[in-house]
């Protein structure tokens, strides 16, 4: 209905405002229903250049609107605001909307299919993954599945941090309790991991077993001496364990990127070759330095230490040109908060590069920290991991659904408290289980009837009349755009919140009205409304990786 009052809006600013094209219309819910169902500042833009007083520009608007049969009356209040009183047929007509749209409700084709990656968990395969990764497996994933059904060509990506220090510290770490040296002798590495999935690989690395991550198969040699053999083993190992994890997590990637391959491939070399060219890097102190101070940074950095390595944004600029080669438009790149001072810097080399990239790119959205709480303390360690929580501590205490759910349904850039007896509730408190109880209360009702949803497409809805069922058709009519801005802001948790709403809609339009009633008319009616409100929190819940429930 938005979208039909817009196109009469543009016609009639047409008319009066020939010259002024691609107007931006807005259009808004007052906050009373006194104030109508819809009200815009059309006149009030359109003053200034008109060079007449507003109030007669919305009189002129209105005469030149085109007609509608959704439309009972128009008003003009204030300075020149102009609201829109909307019939009840108008209200009803989304029902017949979603339900011949399906699982497409919502959805548009915003993005024109242009190719953008997302790229998000990212961990190093150095541990499992712990919450904060599990915040950005939940993010990242929402992120692609509502780019998707705003029509972009969404691949995601894994990028593994597998060089460096870290997985240094890896090996050694394997290397000692291969050794039999425990975490608490004096000899043990002091930056080595202590978690108990240590001695799981030491244990299979002297066993020669083989572990698959993705596309590689590796096989342990046994031999303590063999720290090369030990390396990639281990590698291979936390790889297959954070594939497990987001297996139960749901989640599937389209593309695993390795560190490492950069190196090996020669793309951190050429990409350094091309910055000096670029005349943007200059040597002092027998170091290689980048002037990003040239691109907004607050000063240069070091590019290549003393040492000959490379320092950590090196390759990530590396990366990320080799992201724009593989001819993705856009970038996002979903990261911890711990991340941000790595954006200006990366964007500055690419920029350096001068290969056409725009400035701004790639996107990124940071996720905050997640504290998880039980019984009202926290809790900071896994038995696994040593120290920290694991994202498989958390889906095996409260399930995929309502981890995905907590993880997501807050701002990212918001601290996130995960309070694991709240998910673990069935109570209304619990919000994945209020939205998935609307869903499954529907799904009861339709099953009590035994009908042919298919044929409630065709039912009159004219007996939809009181207020609860008002205010759920308008919720219903919200969607789309709640979608397009969602995906527009990058921010799924605006999906979740909807979600919230919407099913409280229907409980209290459950919880106050029958459906399966003598009156056939109305009956049929009602569970049209119903039907509908049953394929919106279906399609909703789809965006965030959780089931629709058919039972509690």
């Amino acid at each position: 209905m938005k979208t039909h009052l817009t196109q009469l809006l543009a016609t009639a600013a047409k008319t009066i405002a020939p010259e002024m094209a691609d107007l931006s219309i807005v259009l808004e819910r007052p906050k009373s229903a006194d104030h109508g169902d819809f009200a815009t500042n059309l006149a009030l833009v359109l003053a200034k250049p008109l060079k007449q007083n507003p109030r007669m520009i919305a009189t002129q608007i209105i005469d030149a609107l085109p007609a509608s049969e959704y439309i009972a009356k128009t008003e003009i209040a204030g300075a020149g605001f102009i609201n829109f009183f909307l019939n009840p047929q108008s209200k009803q007509v989304v029902i017949k909307e979603v339900l011949k749209a399906g699982n497409q409700y919502g959805r548009n084709n915003n993005g024109n299919q242009q190719k953008v990656q997302v790229e998000f968990v990212s961990a190093n395969p150095t541990g499992p993954l712990h919450v904060g990764h599990g915040r950005g497996a939940a993010v990242g994933d929402c992120l692609a599945r509502l780019l998707d059904a705003n029509g972009w060509d969404v691949t995601r990506e894994f990028y593994y941090n597998d060089a460096g220090a870290q997985i240094d510290n890896l090996t050694v770490s394997v290397l000692a309790r291969c050794k039999g040296i425990s975490t608490e002798h004096e000899s043990f590495p002091e930056n080595g991991y202590r978690g108990e999935y240590i001695n799981d690989i030491a244990a299979a690395f002297l066993a020669k077993h083989t572990v698959v991550a993705d596309d590689i198969e590796v096989t342990a040699s046994g031999d303590i001496n063999d720290l090369e053999s030990m390396r990639a083993f281990s590698v291979a190992y936390l790889r297959h364990e954070q594939d497990l994890d987001l297996k139960a997590f749901q989640i599937k990637f389209d593309v695993f990127s390795l560190e490492s391959a950069l190196y090996k491939n020669g793309k951190v070399e050429e990409t350094v070759q091309a910055l000096i060219k670029s005349g943007h890097t200059y040597e002092e102190n027998d170091a290689l330095w980048l002037k990003t101070t040239d691109f907004g940074d607050d000063k240069d950095r070091v590019m290549r230490k003393t040492d000959g390595g490379y320092t950590y944004f090196v390759p990530d600029v590396a990366y990320h040109a080799e992201k724009w080669e593989r001819g993705f438009v856009r970038v996002i790149n979903e990261q911890g908060a711990d991340h941000h001072s790595t954006i200006t810097r990366v964007r500055a080399g690419l920029q350096a590069l001068d290969i056409g990239i725009p400035q701004g790119w790639p996107d990124y959205v940071l996720h905050q920290m997640v504290t998880v709480m039980r019984g009202g303390e926290e809790v900071k360690l896994s038995k696994r991991a040593g120290s920290y929580v694991t994202l498989r501590d958390l889906i095996e205490e409260v399930g995929c659904d309502a981890t995905r759910y907590f993880l997501a349904a807050r701002r990212a850039d918001s601290q996130l408290v995960f309070d694991i007896d709240l998910a673990r509730s069935q109570s209304n408190d619990n919000p994945v289980y209020y939205i998935q109880y609307a869903h499954a209360r529907i799904c009861s009702v339709l099953g009590q009837w035994g009908g042919e949803t298919g044929n409630l497409i065709h039912t009159d809805l004219t007996p939809l009349n009181n207020a609860h069922e008002t205010a759920l058709m308008q919720r219903l009519g919200e969607y789309p755009e709640i979608v397009a801005n969602a995906a527009t802001d990058l921010a799924p948790h605006a999906i979740a919140n909807y979600l919230k709403e919407l099913a409280s809609d229907l409980h209290s339009y459950y919880n106050e009205y029958k459906f399966l009633i003598d009156d056939e008319a109305l009956k049929l009616a009602r569970l049209s409304l119903i039907h509908a409100t049953q394929q919106v929190l279906k399609n909703g819940l789809d965006l965030l990786g959780v089931e629709a429930r058919q039972k509690m």
